[in-house]
């Protein structure tokens, strides 16, 4: 929560709430369920507070000071003239009196702090402070007060800015040599591959003219390194504090963590503190254990030990997943919320599009209120719109309601009787098997509010019992009714009911821009880059881009002559003529293989098709060596699926198009020689993809090729993308689908290829 100062090296500004996180906190790390307020109930509380004060109460009262190097700022909650009070104020549910005296010590910290900088900036001798504590539930006030001479805040300003001082040193001498040698980086091979310099100089433009850039770049051509470089060079001239590497899937981080580890060996000595963030599943090391100290070990005590811990982890500069999980275990402390601490002192943070896209984004919710200058680089990024649109979707299923009014707790089970009733009017209205509702049911969204009023007062009284599915709801009730304030035409609220007389209620979001635009407005520059995005506009307007956003457009590294890409144009895949095109495509390729034996990849639209293909293949050749992907496979499986594909290998593996195989895998050389694709990759026609193309028809005006095309060609070019990996291989790609010719889908495909 703090950050050198990018101006002045030889002075460190630190938020208050960031100095008194840093040396008030003490104790337990004590995570038991207590609901805590939203962040626009939170707003609220404090905006209701003020509204209860005199004319002449003064919100939101920025201040600052200086300790030596030492920079503190903030904004204190407001100021009572009339009482000669400062506030800070705490929005809160339950009973006050279980909050932990840890929480409480912090936030008197907080108040001195800000006190001190009142009284010197207005020199008086002395200040009332309040604790306000606002309870959403009952709207009333607990206030705690003392009063303190300007001679003991100034000396419990002092001794905090102590507590943190060496931190700050250590910190304005990391960030010094770190800019340093940023700005002098080599790059770590002896030249740049084709077109991975034109990549690198657009990263770095858009880092130093402030814009966004989406970039098209073909595979093989590096793209990690390729990005990742030009902004640590750029870095220190635009004084940017950390740089973000956001991916899709644990490959991805695998190959950012690589590339790091190269810079590295090529400047043994470089000061650059990584961070890898993994999901709070994946870092437990007590999984049958609650987040408190009278539960869990790392728990105990976690405040007491942090501080060696966090010192330890910088000291070292490397925190992937087991180093990190080695320093915590070695000080015992959770490796999860160790790394959710070293997110303020590391340089390149390393995780999930969650951690920075999703609507309680961590990352984007620390660069706001530490205002910190971040660039932003999004790889495979043709995943961010449907990432997008899970994330600010809602669901809620009749059936669990239902199901949960059976076993809930007394308390509650009026206000989920009420909702229940609700539910029940709401599929009276709308009968039919799938409806898009005209408008949000507003007397459905005001019984769940009340019901997660009740359920959240439920928990906070009761914070140690342990209820998994009424949780489970709580925090689904929660989102639906986020999604639900901030629903608007990016959206769709749709009812779908079945014969089995289950239910399920959607917000289904449909355009992610609007959520998706401020997070590329907070940082410096966003580099979005993949080997499919194309059109640009698509991409921009689905995520809401910048209108300054540089498109750039990569030229392969391989030629048409290292594929052959042949359109099979006598053959339709469409749902209607699928049974007659069986026997046709399994003649095509026996036939290739036959001709040119080796290993081959064949892509279907669903796991039918596929069934349906290899059952015959196998009846009609059944010497043939297959293998196919199976549904929900585990990770050992799709391991045994990939290592089939072993050099000089023959057979043909079958999988389902925009599946697990058909991007982010790599198979060079011989692995991998031909691609069967017998598909155009449209998404299904179904009510709810019909229902989003009139939303994309009435937004964009090309509601077919937002919802099918564009979508259905990415996934086409991303699955033959597997085939030609290094400007060495040689292989051969079959489009299996009689719309392939057409100039509107010929226009799609990568300008390289030269079809037959």
């Amino acid at each position: 929560m703090s950050t050198a100062s990018t101006t002045d090296t030889s002075r460190y500004v630190v938020a208050v709430r960031a100095l008194c996180e840093f040396t008030a906190k003490q104790g337990d790390l004590d995570l038991r369920f207590t609901p805590s307020p939203t962040a626009q109930e939170g707003i609220a509380g404090h905006a209701l507070v003020a509204s209860r004060r005199a004319e002449n109460y003064e919100s939101e009262v920025s201040l600052s000071g200086d300790f030596g190097p030492l920079h503190v700022r903030g904004r204190a909650d407001g100021y009572d003239p009339t009482l000669h009070r400062l506030e800070e104020i705490k929005t809160f549910r339950g009973d006050l009196t279980r909050m932990p005296d840890n929480h409480r010590a912090l936030h008197w910290a907080q108040v001195r702090v800000y006190g001190w900088l009142l009284c010197q900036e207005r020199g008086w001798s002395e200040l009332t402070l309040a604790l306000v504590y606002f309870d959403i539930g009952n709207q009333q006030e607990t206030v705690l007060t003392e009063v303190m001479t300007v001679t003991e805040l100034e000396q419990f300003f002092v001794q905090q800015c102590e507590r943190f001082l060496a931190w700050a040193q250590q910190e304005l001498a990391h960030r010094l040599a770190r800019d340093t040698a940023w700005g002098a980086l080599a790059f770590p091979h002896p030249a740049f591959r084709a077109g991975q310099r034109e990549l690198a100089q657009a990263v770095y433009q858009g880092a130093t003219s402030a814009r966004c850039v989406l970039a098209q770049a073909p595979t093989g051509i590096g793209k990690t390194i390729g990005t990742l470089f030009p902004l640590l060079k750029a870095a220190p001239a635009q004084q940017l504090d950390k740089l973000f590497f956001l991916t899709a899937k644990t490959s991805g981080r695998s190959l950012a963590l690589g590339a790091v580890a190269l810079l590295k060996q090529v400047t043994p000595m470089l000061p650059l503190r990584v961070l890898e963030l993994v999901a709070r599943d994946k870092a437990c090391e007590h999984p049958d254990k609650a987040c408190h100290g009278d539960s869990c070990p790392l728990a105990k005590g976690f405040y007491d030990r942090l501080p060696q811990a966090r010192a330890a982890a910088v000291q070292s500069g490397s925190g992937d997943r087991a180093a990190l999980r080695s320093v915590a275990l070695e000080h015992a402390v959770c490796p999860y919320y160790l790394a959710q601490d070293l997110v303020r002192w590391s340089d390149l943070i390393i995780g999930d599009y969650n951690y920075y896209f999703d609507s309680s984004a961590m990352l984007y919710s620390m660069t706001l209120a530490n205002q910190w200058r971040v660039a932003v680089l999004v790889d495979e990024a043709h995943n961010l719109i449907e990432r997008g649109r899970k994330m600010y979707s809602a669901e809620l299923d009749h059936g669990s309601i239902k199901q949960l009014r059976l076993v809930a707790p007394t308390g509650v089970r009026k206000s989920l009787d009420k909702l229940n009733r609700c539910w029940t009017a709401l599929r009276k209205d709308f009968a039919e098997p799938y409806q898009v509702l005209p408008a949000l049911p507003d007397k459905f969204v005001t019984a769940l509010q009340q019901c997660n009023t009740e359920i959240g007062e439920f928990f906070s009284e009761h914070p140690t019992r342990i209820d998994v599915d009424l949780q489970r709801f709580y925090f689904d009730a929660i989102h639906f009714a986020r999604m639900a304030d901030a629903y608007g035409d990016h959206s769709l609220c749709d009812l779908s009911q079945s014969a089995d007389k289950s239910a399920l209620l959607c917000l289904r979001n449909v355009i992610p821009a609007p959520f998706l635009a401020p997070r590329f407005a907070a940082t410096r520059s966003t580099t979005l880059f993949s080997a499919t995005l194309s059109p640009w506009h698509f991409y921009s307007d689905t995520l809401g881009l910048p209108a300054t956003t540089a498109w750039i457009d990569v030229a392969s590294p391989f030629t048409a002559d290292q594929l052959t890409v042949r359109l099979v144009s006598t053959i339709s895949t469409r749902f209607l003529q699928r049974a007659a095109s069986i026997d046709p495509i399994i003649a095509l390729m026996v036939q290739q293989y036959r001709e040119l034996p080796g290993n081959y990849l064949t892509f279907f639209s669903s796991f039918d098709y596929l069934q349906a293909v290899t059952a015959r293949l196998i009846a009609l050749h059944p010497e043939l060596p297959i293998w196919q992907q199976a549904r929900r496979m585990d990770d050992t499986s799709r391991e045994e699926f990939m290592a089939r594909f072993a050099p000089g290998g023959r057979g043909i593996g079958f999988a389902v198009l925009g599946g697990s195989f058909g991007e982010g895998i790599d198979l060079p050389g011989d692995r991998l020689i031909g691609a069967f694709i017998a598909t155009l990759g449209l998404p299904q026609m179904n009510p709810v993809n019909e229902q989003i193309m009139q939303r994309m028809q009435q937004r964009f005006g090309s509601g077919y090729d937002y919802t099918y095309l564009f979508p259905g060609l990415q996934k086409v070019v991303q699955a033959a993308g597997r085939v030609i990996r290094t400007t060495s291989d040689r292989g051969i790609v079959m489009l299996i689908d009689d719309r392939y010719p057409r100039p509107a889908i010929r226009a799609l495909l990568p300008r390289w290829w030269k079809p037959e």
